[in-house]
């Protein structure tokens, strides 16, 4: 057969309807799920050509659900920041206040979970704004969500790590009945479990195990720690009034719905973060799939264990005054001590709620790491190929997490300038975050949510989910950027005003003169314009390629193949 015979019979071929039970037609049908999962493959390993190592899928539903469940770990949030809902509301705020968060919660984590659904990638929000948003302003949504998303998970690491530091001091302060607990205490703690809390996220097989091992910790924890505080209160009990009816105002707010919204910020914190699974999408089978269970599940064992946990702890204790005169800096470790009429006693549950929160600051150091080295990988940073390296001996990416703590450490000093600043940095962790997820939203919304959606769509209920994130994100920046108590000082003050202008306007100046140059997110389908006015053809698009030219290969000689035995016959 010549080679003119076989052109024209391949011309012939592909201007001709080929019937589709045929298996010729069978081999030229597009593969897309393959190319999909190849395509995330590649997306994990950005720049696989010039030998980057990608990251491995080495996490299954049940550590992935550790991984959010651990950073979330509600009912721990709530032992953490309990004194600032008792002093704002008392008893009243924090049960109600649990219901209404995690109301609330479940919108956020429907929106979240649609878009991964639909689009699971280890960038989370900024890559769906990159997806979403109008051709026009795509770089931009992305680039911005993506720094709104990086700054909150910093404050979360701070403010987590400070809380736990506060639990160490205090449980010294309640066996040293005489120890005055400083700003300094506390802040020399929170450097030194800073650095030992590090070292965890330093190795990557050992976290899909520390994982796993953070949501059965924090279960067990809570199971063991109701159990005793509500045996050992039996018989003992406080009205259910007092529960569910008693409304304490210790904040200098005149108006008691101002310091109920006020309080709200701190079962607000126990319920955030709820993007952290989102970006292990590349270190997860089918996360399509696992992404939203993950999410939904972190909400649902959120809610369960801190509803019923606050339930037990205010039918116990004995003296609400005292709790809040407390000089622990603790509160949670009075209850216990309250009830158990022992401090070695309390000192045991104390140190429970600590390997929670062990667990809880871990999985804040990875979700910090991967949303800097996924953001990172498109120059979204300063000096962003340090950051975008995962290190081949230890496969995680060990630069982007060791940048992140070193901010972290220094966010720790403000800790020292304002004996509220913890409420500052809860604060900034929240805003930063809601603020990134609605970027992605607004986007999904002007398109009228007419998408290729995942396996997880929920339609109308999807609508309004999005509808609420919007309208509380506006209501959670507004009114948890008050001042916790009146009257105001310089060291009382709620400063995260001026941290959230403060980062918005570096980020602003960032692109203006050189992330518009420099940041190119990359998509999977398309190829996009690097800043420049040049087409970047991206992993997807590249591999796309490859597959198209490998399958035009095989058809030609497959032609050329039967065409031989045809005239061979």
């Amino acid at each position: 057969m010549s080679s003119q015979d076989a052109l024209d019979v391949i011309a012939s071929t592909y201007n001709q309807d080929i019937d589709s039970n045929t298996s010729l037609h069978q081999r030229d049908t597009f593969d897309k799920n393959k190319l999909s999962t190849k395509t995330q493959e590649l997306d994990g390993d950005a720049n696989n050509n010039n030998g980057e190592v990608h990251l491995r899928k080495s996490f299954s539903v049940w550590s992935i659900l550790g991984v959010g469940f651990g950073l979330t770990n509600s009912w721990f949030g709530i032992s953490a920041s309990m004194v600032t809902g008792i002093s704002s509301g008392g008893p009243m705020m924090v049960v109600y206040g649990i219901i209404i968060i995690a109301l609330v919660s479940i919108c956020i984590g429907t929106s979240l979970s649609e878009l991964s659904s639909a689009y699971p990638h280890a960038g989370g929000q900024f890559f769906w704004s990159l997806k979403l948003a109008p051709p026009k302003h795509k770089r931009f949504a992305a680039y911005l969500c993506g720094s709104f998303a990086y700054a909150g998970s910093v404050f979360t690491s701070a403010s987590t790590t400070l809380s736990v530091a506060t639990e160490v001091v205090g449980m010294y302060a309640l066996t040293h009945p005489d120890f005055k607990v400083q700003r300094w205490h506390i802040f020399v703690c929170f450097e030194l479990l800073h650095l030992l809390l590090m070292l965890f996220n330093c190795y990557g097989k050992s976290l899909p195990f520390i994982s796993a091992s953070s949501l059965y910790i924090s279960l067990v924890s809570f199971f063991t720690i109701t159990v005793t505080v509500l045996a050992c209160s039996h018989g003992n009990f406080n009205d259910p009034k007092f529960v569910f009816a008693t409304f304490y105002n210790e904040t200098g707010w005149k108006n008691g719905g101002i310091a109920f919204i006020v309080g709200l910020i701190n079962p607000a914190w126990s319920f955030s973060c709820l993007d952290c699974a989102t970006h292990m999408a590349f270190e997860v089978e089918k996360p399509e799939r696992v992404i939203p269970i993950a999410i939904m599940g972190t909400i649902a064992i959120g809610f369960a264990t801190s509803f019923c946990y606050v339930i037990a702890m205010f039918f116990s204790l004995r003296d609400l005054d005292k709790i809040l005169t407390s000089t622990t800096g603790a509160p949670i470790l009075d209850i216990y001590n309250q009830v158990l009429g022992n401090k070695s006693g309390a000192i045991f549950l104390g140190c429970l709620v600590l390997f929670t929160s062990f667990g809880c600051v871990i999985a804040c150091h990875t979700w910090q790491a991967r949303l800097c080295w996924s953001f990172a990988r498109d120059n979204g940073l300063p000096w962003s190929h340090l950051w975008a390296q995962v290190n081949p001996q230890m496969g995680v990416p060990l630069n982007a997490h060791l940048m992140s703590c070193a901010w972290i450490s220094l966010i720790g000093i403000l800790y020292l300038a304002s004996s509220t600043a913890f409420n500052s940095l809860i604060t900034g962790c929240i805003a930063f975050l809601l603020l990134s997820y609605i970027i992605p939203v607004i986007c999904l919304l002007m398109k009228k949510r007419q998408i290729r959606h995942g396996p997880f769509w929920l339609g109308k209920f999807g609508l309004f989910s999005n509808i609420i994130l919007l309208a509380w994100t506006a209501f959670a920046i507004i009114f948890f950027s008050f001042p916790p108590v009146l009257p105001v000082t310089k060291d009382n003050m709620n400063y995260v005003a001026v941290v959230i202008v403060g980062y918005t306007s570096y980020a602003l100046l960032y692109w203006r003169f050189k992330g518009r140059k420099e940041f190119h997110a990359m998509e999977d389908d398309d190829d996009m314009d690097d800043g420049r006015g040049n087409t970047i053809e991206t992993s997807a698009s590249l591999i796309s390629r490859d597959i198209e030219e490998q399958d035009d290969s095989e058809r030609v000689s497959e032609i050329i193949h039967i065409q031989s035995d045809k005239d061979n016959k």
